[in-house]
């Protein structure tokens, strides 16, 4: 009897703690979907705005599903004189540190061109 009971004690630990690392991994898969909606709305944006960016940075903040985030967007000049290069970083606004939850690279065409 004893020796049951050991073996469902160790049995439902494992069980608790696979609960809790599920649980982890899906709040951590939720936030990076809504950092790379986050880094996609952000070039989409700069896309439609149709202005020529500076190369250099950007920076600017918004909510998405509850939150607030970060964004970090480094415009950089390509070998073509006419595109420009985003990549954008997104990361959560109260961990400024933190590694970048989402990373999105894209290009813009110079307007009128």
């Amino acid at each position: 009897m004893l020796v049951a009971l050991a073996v469902l004690a160790l049995t439902l630990g494992a069980v608790i703690k696979a609960a809790g690392d599920y649980t982890a991994n899906q709040a951590h898969l939720r936030d990076r979907t809504l950092a790379t909606w986050v880094a996609r709305n952000v070039l989409v944006g700069q896309q439609l705005e149709n202005a020529w960016p500076r190369v250099g940075e950007l920076k600017g903040s918004t909510e998405m599903g509850g939150r607030e985030w970060r964004w970090l967007a480094i415009v950089s000049q390509t070998e073509e004189e006419e595109l420009r290069r985003l990549d954008v970083e997104v990361r959560p606004f109260d961990d400024a540190d933190a590694e970048p939850l989402a990373v999105l690279s894209g290009f813009l065409w110079q307007p009128g061109k």
